[in-house]
C-alpha cells in the first residue's frame, strides 16, 4: 500500500482514547494505547451496535460502552466468552502523524 492518507496528528487523541474518520459508509475508530500504539476498526460493536470509540482502552484492547464486550484491537476479535469480530484497518505513524491507506477508505466506501 501506498501513498497513505494524513487523518491527523497522533497527539490529537488521548493515550487511550480514540477518535473517528468519517467515511461514506460509517465510521472507523482510531484509537492511541497508553504507549502509543494506534489502531483502527469500524466504530460499530457487534453485539449491539455500541460506538466503539466511546469504549475504555486498556493494553491493547477496547471495551465496549454498552454492554462491555471486550475487543482486541490488533485482531477485532472479541475477548472472554464474546463471540464476534469488529473489522480492523492497518493504519501506521510517521513523524507524529496517523496515516491510513487510501484503498481502505474506498474499500469501506463500496460496501
Amino acid at each position: 500500500m501506498t501513498d497513505w492518507i494524513d487523518i491527523g496528528a497522533i497527539n490529537a487523541i488521548p493515550q487511550r482514547g480514540a477518535r473517528c474518520v468519517n467515511t461514506p459508509n460509517g465510521k472507523i475508530a482510531i484509537f492511541r494505547t497508553a504507549d502509543d500504539q494506534v489502531f483502527a476498526m469500524d466504530n460499530r460493536c457487534p453485539h449491539k451496535g455500541g460506538p466503539l470509540s466511546e469504549g475504555i482502552v486498556h493494553g491493547a484492547s477496547v471495551t465496549c460502552p454498552l454492554h462491555n464486550w471486550v475487543f482486541d484491537l490488533s485482531t477485532g476479535t472479541a475477548q472472554g466468552a464474546d463471540e464476534g469480530q469488529v473489522r480492523t484497518y492497518p493504519v501506521q505513524v510517521m513523524d507524529g502523524r496517523i496515516l491510513i491507506a487510501p484503498d481502505v477508505l474506498m474499500e469501506v466506501a463500496a460496501e
